[in-house]
């Protein structure tokens, strides 16, 4: 008596697990690319329309030292001195879109004291200017 043993392959493939997969990785990126949000700043540039003349703009220079100070005008002020100057420099103006903010940063500052004032003038409504040192080898 000799049985035989049936060794067939099945032409068929099920594609019913193939698509599930699909779609629950389908899903997980849709989710997960909603949840991601970039912390960065919130940049205005510049347009025409806003300003005309630039001798109405009223212009604060700071810099940062590689120390994290703030300097205007060669005195040396604290973060509460800065925001001072920035509430009389509005006052003054009558409008926070005629004073402008030149920040210059030393190239070895604290990211986080020219973070700290570049938000502070954008809550202020002020025009900031990232004036940024050119990188010389």
């Amino acid at each position: 008596m000799a049985l035989k043993k049936r060794n067939k392959v099945s032409p068929e493939f099920s594609m019913s697990s193939l698509t599930d997969i699909i779609f629950l990785l389908l899903i997980f990126f849709m989710l997960t690319s909603s949840l991601v949000s970039p912390e960065a700043i919130n940049l205005k540039l510049p347009s025409n329309k806003t300003i005309t003349s630039v001798e109405k703009l009223d212009k604060i220079k700071l810099k940062i030292d590689r120390k994290g100070r703030y300097k205007i005008n060669g005195r040396t002020y604290t973060i509460k001195g800065v925001n001072g100057i920035l509430d009389k420099a509005i006052s003054k103006s009558g409008n926070p879109k005629k004073v402008t903010l030149s920040i210059e940063p030393d190239a070895n500052a604290p990211v986080e004291k020219v973070v700290e004032i570049f938000d502070r003038a954008l809550t202020l409504d002020i025009n900031p200017v990232l004036a940024a040192q050119k990188f010389v080898d």
